[in-house]
């Protein structure tokens, strides 16, 4: 079994962290290509037919634009920092419907030391934190089984750096999971490190990341009333 990175690619990208500009990458879109996108690309390729199993209304998408790979490069309208480039890369594998509306996501993070799995809803609109809050509230049990299970708590954590200071109203503070409720966010994540990012036997974890974040999905999807 090959591996899909390795010291190259990371050793591209912490050179893009330090040398962040257009004249530099363009000097290394070789590299870029050779030892980032391609490689990615190829992993989410041959993640599909596992992410099918799980759900079929969920895609990997391997196509270069409009697919499950970002761009690289940064949206900074709207940022004090003018850096052109994100000094990693990420993939989301997809629900089908999301052009539609609102729906969680799996998501691959792929950074010198910061690398990362994950899964679940990242900056919805308020309107969509209102009915996942609610659907909390009258769905506990599930909820319990999804995020808090001990075999996923033992192995991912709940991103907990968005919340709300306090409680939203309407609900009774004594409610099992009641910090669960000031997230803006609700996603598991688990780091991964370089060795595992380089080596053969990446897909086969990720694809028992994918079936054990489903379950965090599956729910999503029910509050959002979406197929999973």
């Amino acid at each position: 079994m090959s591996s899909y990175f390795g010291a190259a690619t990371f050793k591209f990208l912490r050179s893009l962290a330090r040398h962040n500009n257009k004249d530099w990458f363009h000097a290394h879109r070789a590299d870029y290509e050779l030892h980032v996108r391609q490689p990615f690309l190829r992993l989410v390729a041959d993640l599909q037919p596992a992410l099918a199993a799980i759900s079929p209304h969920y895609r990997a998408d391997p196509r270069p634009v409009g697919g499950s790979l970002f761009r690289i490069h940064r949206d900074t309208r709207y940022s004090n920092d003018k850096s052109p480039y994100k000094p990693w890369q990420g993939a989301r594998l997809f629900h089908e419907r999301r052009r539609e509306v609102a729906a969680p996501s799996f998501y691959l993070h792929l950074q010198p030391g910061n690398s990362f799995v994950g899964a679940g809803l990242w900056h919805p609109e308020t309107h969509t934190q209102r009915r996942v809050r609610q659907f909390i509230f009258d769905n506990p049990g599930a909820w319990q089984a999804a995020a808090h299970a001990p075999a996923v708590r033992r192995r991912y954590a709940l991103e907990s750096s968005d919340m709300l200071v306090r409680p939203p109203r309407g609900f009774p503070p004594d409610f099992a999971f009641i910090d669960d409720l000031r997230h803006r966010n609700w996603t598991l994540l688990r780091p991964l490190d370089d060795a595992t990012m380089s080596g053969p036997r990446l897909r086969k974890a990720l694809e028992a990341d994918l079936a054990a974040l489903a379950p965090l999905v599956d729910y999503l999807c029910a509050a959002l009333d979406l197929e999973f």
